[in-house]
């Protein structure tokens, strides 16, 4: 790890915090993070699954370190919730997490590690999932966000039936480095008001065996048909 790397790792002043009540909207946001410092720039977001996510960037690295010593590992739970929880629930699925945010450096290297030593990845080129896209995004306004990064090989902007897009698309670029530096400059990028989600999108194999493995808890002698009848 360089020098230089190390220095930011100590001072930060972005933090990331997971496992937000289903209720937490900005008014909540400010007032958690607000009383450690002045906030520059926050957003909340949700994953695939639907759960809360939030980024908050902070004036100062001392009220972004005073954040992280204070939230990080606080239950947040309603008495309900905590009654009905089972007692198999891990700690880290509920508890608050709070911590200092990626930098884009550190994204790029992970996402580089995780897609670039599949030799057909480099032959088929690289397809990004993009969401939280405006309604009035095409194919053509959609290609023009990513094109800076590299050569779009395609791109589409999902559409409904009344010609709106569903609000997301995929970009596919021809190398993983074009596609890296699109992931680092691009996601949670603010693009008419909205945080832009961009990450690797998923392979048909990896989307099925998914599926599969959610589906087949009856285990291997228990046909999918049999399933989710009743």
């Amino acid at each position: 790890q360089k020098r230089g790397e190390r220095d930011t790792a100590a001072v930060f002043t972005n933090v990331y915090a997971k496992n937000l009540p289903d209720d937490f909207d900005d008014e909540k946001l400010k007032a958690m993070f607000g009383e450690f410092g002045a906030i520059t720039s926050s957003c909340i977001l949700e994953d695939k699954l639907s759960r809360k996510f939030c980024f908050v960037n902070y004036e100062a690295p001392e009220a972004a370190a005073k954040a992280v010593e204070e939230l990080n590992g606080k239950d947040l739970r309603t008495e309900e919730q905590k009654a009905a929880a089972a007692d198999g629930d891990k700690h880290e699925d509920y508890l608050l997490y709070v911590g200092r945010a990626q930098t884009k450096a550190e994204r790029a290297r992970e996402f580089r590690e995780k897609n670039t030593t599949s030799p057909t990845t480099r032959a088929s080129g690289v397809n990004l999932y993009v969401k939280n896209l405006s309604a009035d995004t095409t194919d053509a306004s959609l290609k023009e966000l990513f094109e800076p990064f590299g050569t779009v090989a395609s791109c589409i902007a999902m559409k409904d039936d009344k010609d709106e897009c569903k609000g997301f698309g995929f970009v596919c670029y021809t190398t993983p480095d074009e596609a890296t530096k699109a992931v680092t400059e691009m996601h949670l990028k603010v693009v008419k008001g909205k945080p832009l989600y961009v990450g690797l999108a998923e392979k048909k194999e990896q989307r099925q065996e998914r599926l599969r493995n959610r589906y087949s808890v009856g285990g291997p002698g228990q046909k999918g048909k049999d399933m989710g009848k009743g």
